[in-house]
């Protein structure tokens, strides 16, 4: 049950006593496996399957209302299979080791677990035997799993349920031990981002479609956190008034040159190129995205300005005034962090500086395995100290360090509700299980940010002993930097 962007290592813990049951796990399921599966078809039905059409079958899994006359809660259904004693358990102690959220487990005979504490904010509704035992053994997978297919629903607001699920993790959260200190290290290694690896998982995620990224982005197509002046600030406003921020604080100037590595669409270097009247080469092996910027640059007459690359950023060359990344450092992984280094060190002049934005967290740990799986193969969002190794073996000096992470919380949610007045197209143009899949991954997403499970990091860096640099930080939020003041 843990939300789908969340750490696999603190969940796992959920199953840690599931080996001791065992016995008792082959003795409840041998008793109920015969005719089993006829009477889950007889009885409930086949697990709910929305893709054969959109927006009304997958808008209600989003929320549903909790009531207690609920005709699948109020009484047991005793032509089901029942429930063992040992699933009964190990279901109360997965909700203990999540720090008992009020969250009640509704499971396929309509008996559920009760939630202790405040009211229930969700019913979790578990339709059959091996859905339970694959949230059991690996909650961090089979959560978003069975949720997409539908064998686990949700009655309430999904929001909210992940939400007080983090939240109440949270509380009972307990440091990493050696061992699952180098489980991790382990895992790290083993989804390498090469050069091939990273196309891959660049195209997985972002060569799906524009038009599908268009129904539900902001109309330059920033995919990345945005900057709130203001609450009442529109999504628009908000990417525009992030792109200023990332140039202010590289106190960009006309004439210079900037590389930028993994540049998404292309509005930040059309902006940089169109407001500051600099000339920027930006990278990126996304061929949809490439193309996209391409496009926007010979409509706004930009060309000669911004030259839009389809390659890696290791393949970065020549010299550079600036360098900057925004989004890209989740996708490079720890083992290519002095790569990404050499590379900045390579390309920036003397006098240069840069920033890295990228999403981040506050100890080491792997983000879900059904995002990697689902969403970001080969993803890993680093910490604060981890980004810092980018930079350290090239003696650059660290300049500037702002967290946005409830400004992602504000971007997310606007992009979730755009999503979800889009979602009958998005079934349209795929299906019912892609729209529950991209609506648990935003919601997921949301909370993770809003509950401090992820931060959003700005870094800016500068060669060392670099002094023309603005004096304060005040000229970021009121007026155009200038150097020394």
């Amino acid at each position: 049950m843990s939300s789908p962007v969340s750490s696999d290592a603190d969940v796992r813990s959920s199953t840690s006593r599931v080996s001791d049951a065992n016995s008792l796990r082959v003795a409840g399921v041998d008793e109920h496996r015969r005719g089993t599966m006829r009477s889950m078809v007889t009885l409930v039905g086949e697990p709910p399957d929305h893709s054969s059409s959109g927006g009304s079958s997958t808008n209600a899994s989003r929320r549903c209302p909790l009531d207690p006359g609920h005709p699948k809660s109020d009484h047991l259904d005793l032509g089901l299979p029942r429930v063992s004693a040992a699933e009964r358990w190990l279901a109360r102690r997965m909700l203990q080791t999540l720090g008992n959220p009020p969250v009640r487990m509704v499971l396929w005979n309509r008996e559920e677990i009760p939630a202790f504490g405040p009211p229930p904010v969700a019913r979790v509704l578990i339709h059959d035997r091996a859905a339970l035992w694959k949230l059991l053994f690996n909650p961090a997978l089979h959560f978003g799993e069975a949720y997409s297919t539908g064998r686990i629903e949700l009655e309430g607001d999904l929001l909210e349920f992940l939400e007080t699920v983090y939240r109440a993790k949270s509380a009972v959260r307990k440091p990493a031990g050696l061992l699952r200190k180098a489980i991790r290290r382990w895992r790290r290694r083993t989804r390498s981002n090469t050069l091939r690896g990273s196309r891959a998982n660049i195209h997985h995620h972002y060569d799906i479609g524009n038009d599908f990224y268009k129904l539900w982005l902001d109309d330059q197509l920033v995919y990345t956190c945005a900057y709130f002046p203001t609450p009442q600030a529109t999504l628009e406003q908000a990417q525009v008034a992030k792109m200023e921020l990332v140039c202010r604080k590289l106190w960009l100037r006309p004439g210079e040159t900037v590389v930028e590595a993994g540049c998404g669409w292309g509005a930040l270097g059309l902006h940089m190129a169109r407001e500051y009247g600099v000339k920027v080469k930006a990278f990126n092996i996304s061929h949809e995205q490439i193309a996209y910027a391409r496009q926007r640059a010979r409509q706004e007459g930009l060309s000669s300005q911004v030259e839009f690359i389809e390659d890696d950023y290791r393949a970065v060359s020549g010299r550079f005034d600036v360098f900057v990344s925004v989004g890209m450092l989740e996708h490079v992984g720890t083992d290519h962090y002095r790569e990404l280094g050499r590379v900045i060190d390579g390309c920036l002049s003397p006098s240069g500086r840069g920033m890295i934005h990228s999403i981040g967290q506050n100890e080491p740990g792997e983000l879900s395995p059904w995002i990697r799986r689902r969403i970001f193969p080969g993803a890993y969002p680093p910490t604060l100290r981890e980004m810092t190794k980018v930079l350290e073996p090239w003696g650059f000096s660290v300049l500037d360090v702002e967290n946005l992470r409830l400004h992602y919380a504000e971007t997310l949610r606007h992009w979730l509700r755009r999503f979800d007045a889009a979602a009958d197209t998005v079934a349209k143009m795929f299906d019912g299980r892609f729209v529950r899949i991209w609506r648990l991954y935003l919601a997921g997403s949301v909370a993770a940010f809003a509950t401090g499970a992820l931060q959003l990091f700005q870094l800016v860096f500068a060669r060392p002993g670099v002094n023309e640099i603005p004096w304060t930080r005040a000229r970021l939020y009121h007026g155009p930097p200038s150097p020394g003041g």
